[in-house]
C-alpha cells in the first residue's frame, strides 16, 4: 500500500475523523440556522461534503461542509428565489457551473483577486453573521431592535457562558486536550443547562429556542428533508443565485486549499483543479438532497491537521458519524439550544472581522484600506457577488493609479542632460505618468530616453515618436536607447 493511498494511516485518521467530527456537528448546525433553513439541510451538507469530496478530491488534509462564507448568500438568494426549493435547483446549477471551472483548469484564477477584497468579503461575511445571531443570542425571535423589549434571561445566560468557554478554554488545562471540541462541549454545557431551566416559567426556554431535527429514522428524514423545485431550472434569476454560489464557494475552496497544505506536516499539494471538480459533484448532490453548498472549510480541516490527521479517510469517517449523528441521534439533537450556537457563530464571526484584521489593512495604507472597506460597505448595502465585484473594480482602479505614475524618473547626467529611464514596463497604462513627465521636460534642453531592459508597448513607443516629432520645436535635443522605434508613427499613426 503506498503512503499516497487513502488507507495509508488508518489509525491516525479515524481518531482525526472523529474529532472532525465533534467540531463539525455543532457548526452544520449553527450554520443552518444563520442561514434561515431547516438544522437538517445543513447536517446533509456536511455528510455530503464528508462523503462525496474525499472520493474525487485528492486534496488528503481538506474538510469540506456548509461555509459560514456562504451565510449571507444563502440567506439573501432563498428570500430573493422565493423559498428554499428554488434555491436548492440554483445549488444543483452551482455544483455544476464548479465541475465545468475544475474542467476548464480555473482554479489557478482564484489568485487573480486581490487580497484586499477578499479580507473584505471575508469581513463583511462575519459582521453579517454576527447581526444575524446577536438576537438568538438574547433568546429574541425579531431583529436587532427588538432586542431591549424580548430579552430571554436563560437564552443569555446560556450565550454568555458559551462564550466563556469558547474564549476561555484556551487559558485553562482542558485547552491542551487535542481532541475536545470547544463548540460540542460548548453544545454538552449549554443542554445541559436548558434542561436546569426546564422548570422555570423565567429562564425556560420554548420548544422554538432549540434545534428541531426530524425524529423517526431515515423514512421520517426522508420525509422532512426538502426539495429542489426542478421547474425553477428555466428562471434567470437561479442562474444568476447559480453563478453566485459557484464563484463565491470556488474562490473560498481555494482559498481553504492554499491554507491547509501550508498546514500539512507531510508539505504535499493539493491540485485545485480537481478540488473544483469534487466540490461542484458534491454541490450537485447536497441539492439535490436538500443540503446547502458547500465549500472546503479551514476550521474543520485545521482541526483534521491538529488531531493528526494525514489522509482523506478522516474526512470520511466525519462524514460517516455525521450520518448516524442525524439517522440515530435525534432526541440528543433537539435537546441543543439555539443560544448556543449562535455564540459558536459569534465566535465565527469574529474571528472572520477582527479588530485586528482593520488594523493591518490601515498600516498597509489606502491602496489596501480602501479596496477593502469599499468591498465591505457594498457587500452590506447589496448582496456578496455585487459587493466583490465593486471591490474589484476598486483594486483595479488602483492599480491603473499605480501604474499610470513612476513608470519613468528623471535625473541629471554628468554633462547635464536629463535622464528619463523607464524603471518597469511602460504599457498604456503608464501613459499619463509618461506624457507628463515628457511634458514637463524644459524647452532648449537635452535630454536621453533610455527603455533598456524593460518592455515598452506600442502605446508607448508612439507617444515617444510624437515626442521626438515635437522635439526641434521645442529646441530639445533627444536621444533614445534601448526602444525600437522603427514601426512606431508620431500622433499614433493618424
Amino acid at each position: 500500500m503506498t503512503r499516497d493511498s487513502m488507507f495509508s494511516y488508518p489509525k491516525q485518521d479515524v481518531v482525526a475523523g472523529i474529532v472532525v467530527f465533534l467540531v463539525a456537528l455543532p457548526l452544520c448546525l449553527g450554520i443552518a440556522i444563520a442561514c434561515g433553513v431547516p438544522p437538517i439541510s445543513g447536517l446533509v451538507a456536511g455528510i455530503v461534503g464528508g462523503l462525496v469530496v474525499p472520493a474525487i478530491s485528492r486534496s488528503p488534509l481538506s474538510v469540506s461542509g456548509p461555509a459560514a462564507g456562504l451565510t449571507s448568500i444563502v440567506l439573501g438568494e432563498v428570500s430573493r428565489l422565493g423559498g428554499l426549493e428554488p434555491f436548492l435547483t440554483a445549488v444543483i446549477i452551482a455544483g455544476v457551473l464548479q465541475f465545468l471551472f475544475g474542467v476548464l483548469k480555473s482554479g489557478r484564477f482564484a489568485a487573480l483577486v486581490p487580497s484586499a477584497v477578499i479580507k473584505g468579503m471575508l469581513a463583511a461575511i462575519g459582521i453579517t453573521i454576527i447581526w444575524k445571531q446577536l438576537p438568538v443570542a438574547f433568546g429574541v425571535s425579531g431583529g436587532l431592535l427588538d432586542i431591549p423589549a424580548n430579552l430571554h434571561p436563560g437564552a443569555i445566560a446560556i450565550t454568555v457562558v458559551s462564550l466563556a468557554i469558547l474564549y476561555g478554554i484556551k487559558r485553562t488545562p482542558l485547552g491542551k486536550i487535542t481532541f475536545l471540541s470547544p463548540a460540542l462541549l460548548v453544545v454538552v454545557i449549554a443542554s445541559a443547562m436548558a434542561q436546569a431551566f426546564a422548570g422555570s416559567a423565567t429562564w425556560g426556554l420554548t420548544d422554538a429556542q432549540f434545534v428541531r431535527v426530524p425524529l423517526g429514522g431515515l423514512s421520517a428524514l426522508a420525509g422532512a428533508v426538502p426539495r429542489p423545485d426542478f421547474a425553477a431550472f428555466a428562471r434567470a434569476d437561479v442562474w444568476v443565485a447559480a453563478a453566485t454560489i459557484a464563484i463565491v464557494a470556488s474562490i473560498e475552496t481555494l482559498l481553504s486549499l492554499q491554507a491547509v497544505d501550508r498546514l500539512d506536516p507531510l508539505r504535499r499539494t493539493s491540485p485545485p483543479d480537481r478540488e473544483l471538480l469534487a466540490q461542484g459533484a458534491a454541490n450537485t448532490v447536497s441539492g439535490f438532497l436538500g443540503g446547502l453548498p458547500l465549500t472546503a472549510v479551514i476550521v474543520r480541516s485545521g482541526a483534521n491537521v491538529s488531531a493528526g490527521g494525514r489522509q482523506r479517510l478522516s474526512a470520511i469517517v466525519h462524514g460517516l458519524l455525521l450520518l448516524v449523528a442525524v439517522v440515530a441521534m435525534g432526541p440528543v439533537l433537539n435537546m441543543i439550544p439555539l443560544a448556543c450556537l449562535a455564540a459558536v457563530l459569534v465566535q465565527v464571526g469574529l474571528n472572520l472581522c477582527k479588530p485586528s484584521l482593520f488594523n493591518t489593512q490601515w498600516k498597509l495604507g489606502l491602496t489596501q484600506l480602501l479596496p477593502f472597506a469599499i468591498t465591505i460597505a457594498a457587500v452590506l448595502a447589496t448582496d456578496l457577488l455585487k459587493g466583490v465585484i465593486v471591490g474589484i473594480v476598486v483594486g483595479i482602479g488602483f492599480v491603473l493609479f499605480q501604474n499610470s505614475r513612476g513608470a519613468v524618473v528623471t535625473s541629471r547626467e554628468p554633462n547635464g542632460a536629463m535622464l528619463v529611464r523607464f524603471r518597469r514596463d511602460g504599457t498604456f497604462l503608464s501613459k499619463p505618468g509618461i506624457l507628463a513627465t515628457l511634458a514637463a521636460i524644459p524647452n532648449g534642453s537635452e535630454v536621453r530616453i533610455d527603455g533598456t531592459g524593460e518592455y515598452i508597448d506600442h502605446d508607448v513607443k508612439e507617444m515617444i515618436a510624437t515626442f521626438l516629432e515635437e522635439a526641434p520645436r521645442r529646441e530639445i535635443v533627444a536621444h533614445v536607447h534601448g526602444i525600437d522605434l522603427t514601426m512606431a508613427a508620431a500622433g499614433g499613426g493618424h
